[in-house]
Order: structure tokens, then sequence, then C-alpha cells
């Protein structure tokens, strides 16, 4: 396998994983402080981080898709490749814990599904997102990225 496709699987991998995460602590944490840790939701956590690494993978997907020739295009013109990248991060976050609670949702019902509770998981989720993505910047001297991949693997990713 080529350094590229290995440069981008891991950022499939990346995205997917911290959309997990983020979506999981976020559903955990949205219950408050009233209930246990016996009584936590972790069956339906599990199933809104699975729904969200699916809708990420699915997102980064389309994502790269329209720029196959020049995947670095995708971030936000004129706002430079770590302020782009995040803001498209925070967008496919969001969506992302929108659709795991929509799929974790038996069965869903469009009037009767719980959209407070999903929009505050969503914008938990987007909160830790931003930290991370803040967090993963740095500070040295090397090009900063939102990302937790090493910076040469994922510039390779994203490499026109």
């Amino acid at each position: 396998m080529s350094v590229r496709r290995k440069a981008i699987l891991s950022d499939f991998a990346e995205r997917a994983g911290w959309s997990a995460g983020q979506v999981f602590f976020a559903t955990l944490l949205a219950g408050g402080t009233a209930i246990t840790v016996a009584n936590l939701p972790w069956g339906y956590a599990s199933a809104q981080a699975l729904g969200a690494a699916v809708a990420s993978v699915l997102l980064t997907t389309v994502q790269y898709l329209p720029n196959l020739r020049d995947p670095a295009r995708w971030h936000l013109r004129g706002a430079g490749l770590f302020w782009g990248d995040l803001a498209v991060r925070l967008a496919k976050t969001f969506l992302a814990s929108l659709a795991g609670s929509v799929a974790a949702a038996t069965p869903f019902h469009l009037v009767r599904f719980d959209w407070t509770a999903a929009l505050n998981v969503a914008g938990l989720a987007v909160l830790t997102a931003l930290a991370k993505g803040l967090l993963a910047r740095g500070s040295g001297t090397e090009e900063r990225t939102p990302s937790t991949l090493p910076t040469a693997t994922y510039l390779e990713a994203v490499r026109s």
C-alpha cells in the first residue's frame, strides 16, 4: 500500500474515531449529574457512537470525492488549512452526532424524536471537537493542523 493511501486511511480512522468518542462521551454527559454510573445510558451511547463513526466515514468520503485530484482544496478558501479544516470538522461532528442520534432511536419518528436531547448531544460533541482541534494545533514551527495524526501523515493525506 502506498504512503498516500495509508495517510488517507489514517485520516479516515482518526476522524471516525474522534467522532465516535466525542459523541459517546457527550451522550453520557448529557444525562447530567443526577444519574449514577450504573444508570448511565451505556448502550444508547454506544449505538450513537457507532452511528457517528459511520456518518463520519460517509461524510469524509463525500468530502474527498469531489476533490480526488486535489483534496487539499476542501479547506475554506482564504481561511487557511487549519481554520478551514477545523470548521469542516466541527460541521461534520455536528452532522455525525445528529445522524448517530437518529440511528440510535428505535424506531425513529420525526415528531416524537427528542430533538432537544439530540441537539444538546451534538452541541457537546462540537465543543469537544473544538477543544480537540485547538489542543491538536500545537505551537511548533511546523504547519498547524486540527488533526491528532502526525503532521507529515495529515499533510500527505490532504496534499494536492
